[in-house]
């Protein structure tokens, strides 16, 4: 599986990078705090499958790189993107690392 790194996210929002972001937490986790993706939650997201670029890099996350996995591994499967990375660490990372502001 491909991954990203939270500082290799925010180079490609701070050289606002043609991609995009897919958060599959939780409504409550997404009103908590966010990078402003779009919010598809996990049990919602085979059947959204419209919503996912094909023609560019597409980044997936949840809180720690685990659902995202999981996520991507069935869209890869069962609908052959080739397209998707995983947010290594999730939103839990880049707090951490890039934005200690954001709400855990």
């Amino acid at each position: 599986m491909k991954e990203i790194t939270v500082t290799e996210l925010k180079s490609l929002i701070d050289n606002q990078e043609d991609f995009q972001l897919i958060d599959v937490r939780e409504q409550h986790e997404y009103d908590l705090s966010n990078l402003n993706g779009l919010h598809i939650p996990m049990g919602e997201i085979l059947f959204n499958t419209d919503q996912i670029e094909k023609e560019k890099k597409v980044i997936i996350h949840c809180r720690s790189g685990a659902r995202s996995a999981s996520v991507i591994q069935a869209l890869e499967a069962e609908h052959g993107f080739t397209n998707l990375y995983n947010l290594k660490g999730g939103i839990l990372a880049y707090i951490d690392q890039i934005d200690s502001s954001l709400t855990k």
